[in-house]
């Protein structure tokens, strides 16, 4: 399966805020043997969220989506994955129930409004304030706290894709080689890459303090073992010291 999220909000683009999901999110599919094959950051717009998230259904992609799903007028994400999927958007009597419960009479008349999403979508719980995400098909869509949004993320992974976790054979190990440019390392890489096809190889430069570059390669267990050892013994070859 690929992960994938969605991060909305203008406010993230234009700097006022800075984007937390990404880095949560990268950590926690590691934490679990997965890892995360995708990000985009979409503006609060609505055309722009429909396309982000219809061009984002895949049958093997399971996609996290972070904020828009409030009441205020710029929230647009409810509405957008209603239209994305070709369904309503109508009023979840479970999600009524929960709003009711937290605020009372305070619900009413614009907490509630947080209640209409796609008919036939499921529930994602929120502990924090019992607003729920909620759950089409791969898609997740979460409310852009991270307090809120973070522990939902982990009920969804120990709820709906508990059979995924720390399945993976799936290891990365680099070293790096000081004082030597990519273009010298070039035909080694190829080398690799060409007899090693099911893992995939990174180079990462690094100019300060001195030139050095990270070469890496990640992929199950056994092969990521085998090509990091040809890659040190190449690089001994070619006259190059390295260090991890």
């Amino acid at each position: 399966m690929e992960f994938g999220t969605l991060i909305i909000g203008d406010e993230i683009l234009s700097g006022k805020r800075q984007d937390k999901h990404f880095e949560y999110l990268k950590k926690t599919l590691k934490k679990y043997g997965l890892s995360l094959s995708w990000v985009k950051y979409i503006q609060d717009d609505s055309k722009d969220i429909i396309q982000s998230i219809r061009q984002s259904i895949k049958s093997n992609t399971i996609v996290f989506s972070f904020g828009g799903i409030g009441a205020t007028p710029d929230d647009f994400t409810r509405q957008a994955a209603a239209d994305a999927f070709e369904l309503h958007l109508t009023r979840n009597d479970e999600a009524v129930k929960l709003i009711e419960e937290q605020f009372g009479e305070g619900a009413y008349p614009k907490r509630i409004l947080m209640a209409d999403i796609p008919k036939g979508a499921l529930l994602i719980p929120n502990e924090i304030n019992k607003i729920p995400g909620f759950k089409i098909n791969g898609h997740h869509f979460l409310p852009g706290f991270p307090e809120m949004a973070w522990p939902m993320v982990e009920w969804i992974l120990n709820t709906h894709y508990r059979q995924l976790l720390n399945q993976n054979d799936f290891a990365e190990a680099s070293i790096w080689i000081n004082d030597v440019s990519e273009s010298k390392l070039i035909d080694l890489m190829n080398e690799i890459v060409k007899k090693y096809p099911e893992i995939k190889l990174f180079s990462l430069p690094k100019l300060k303090p001195m030139k050095t570059i990270e070469l890496g390669v990640k992929g199950p267990s056994k092969l990521v073992a085998e090509a990091m050892l040809e890659i040190q013994v190449k690089i001994v070859n070619l006259g190059y010291e390295w260090h991890k």
